[in-house]
């Protein structure tokens, strides 16, 4: 039982330490340090704006004219479409501009976002590289915050603040609202400490030439900038940089989406599993086994520790008897959701416990197929409520 008891406690502490007890340590870590720990510069290097897509002829239009629109000089800022097979509409929208400054790159055979961007990446000689979404709209100025990052020689990446402003107040939209702010504010502390944990696909830049051919199952925006981590550069966060984009607006897309994120991005860091070495990366491997690796195990702590709490309560130990009642109202409320006809409508109250349960319930599952070898390399836009895929990345 004492075993039991000890197992149950470390199970129960990951969580907590995770989501509370991490950001506590970066906080502490972080007090004394100036707000931005490396150099910026008014550089403006040639600049190449990689947007990904596959069936965004709804959006690409928009989004085309957003960048064409960009505060960066125009001779040194080229924008490149990756069209990966669509077949909707979207690269004959992308020729409507006849702009000199717009390259469309069409990949035939719906290989993924990933094999796009390595196709792209060939025949790219800009200085930086900047990657984006279809739907994620820059602000004036966005390209200049994340190129005067790279004034310093030790920055590889500098990543951008990704921000929802549609309209859509339901339950799921404020969920994901409210984690990303809890993202943005751990971004922002991990790059003072070292370097923000991988990139945003929505808005992040490399140093060209620090790219290197992924694999078709890589998730781009975690595997490439632990890549350049590896190298010995660092990756800042910058939360002037910004863009702006809709939230999925659905709790079942986006619980679907995280299952794939979880899916591609376990495999990512296993291939890349040297930057868990503090020898090799120093505080960087406590930052990415805390905010990473460990997170996307909570769902199997959770089980284990739920487990062992149910065993000590019938032992007659009143904390877990009140662990083991709490676990059964969250999952009464979690059923609530669930069978609930407008999920996207629900109170706070059934919604946060219905949001946070299936999100770990889905990456377990995403979890399990990384283990069985199966990794997604499309999927479908969690923007769209039609069965199309879509080059929106995962964060």
């Amino acid at each position: 039982m004492t075993f039991v008891l000890l197992l149950t406690l470390f199970c129960l502490a990951v969580p907590v330490y995770v989501y509370v007890g991490y950001p506590t340590l970066l906080w502490l870590l972080t007090r004394g340090l100036p707000d931005i720990t490396h150099r910026r510069g008014n550089q403006k290097p040639s600049v190449a704006l990689v947007v990904s897509c596959y069936n965004e002829a709804d959006v690409i239009r928009e989004k085309l004219q957003n960048a064409l629109e960009l505060d960066y000089p125009q001779e040194l800022l080229k924008i490149i479409v990756v069209s990966d097979g669509s077949d909707d509409g979207t690269d004959e929208a992308v020729k409507e501009f006849e702009n000199e400054r717009i390259v469309l790159i069409r990949q035939e055979g719906r290989l993924g976002k990933t094999m796009g961007i390595n196709l792209a990446m060939e025949q790219i000689s800009a200085d930086i590289t900047v990657f984006s979404d279809a739907n994620a709209l820059y602000a004036s100025d966005a390209i200049s915050k994340l190129v005067r990052n790279f004034a310093d020689l030790d920055v590889g990446y500098a990543v951008g603040a990704a921000l929802y402003t549609d309209g859509n107040q339901g339950a799921s939209a404020r969920n994901e609202n409210l984690y990303w702010r809890y993202e943005l504010a751990i971004k922002a502390m991990e790059s003072r400490l070292h370097s923000v944990v991988g990139g945003d696909g929505a808005i992040y830049a490399i140093r060209t030439r620090l790219w290197e051919p992924l694999q078709q199952q890589d998730i781009n925006d975690f595997v490439n900038p632990l890549q350049i981590i590896a190298k010995g550069y660092r990756g800042v966060f910058d939360a002037e940089a910004r863009c702006f984009e809709e939230t999925a607006g659905d709790f079942d897309r986006e619980v679907a989406r995280k299952e794939r994120i979880v899916n591609r991005s376990i495999r990512g860091l296993m291939r890349a599993g040297q930057v868990m070495n503090p020898a090799k990366t120093g505080v960087f491997a406590f930052e990415v086994i805390s905010h990473k690796l460990l997170r996307w195990l909570i769902p199997l702590f959770l089980l284990a520790g739920v487990a062992g709490s149910v065993i000590l309560a019938f032992a007659g130990i009143g904390l877990f008897k009140l662990i083991t009642a709490g676990t059964i109202l969250i999952l009464v409320l979690t059923l609530v959701g669930h069978l609930s006809e407008n999920r996207n409508q629900l109170p706070t109250w059934i919604a946060t416990p219905y949001y946070f349960v299936m999100v770990n319930g889905y990456a377990v599952r995403g979890i399990v197929k990384a283990l069985q070898g199966r990794t997604q390399v499309t999927w479908n836009s969690a923007r769209n409520t039609e069965t199309r895929n879509s080059g929106v990345s995962d964060q």
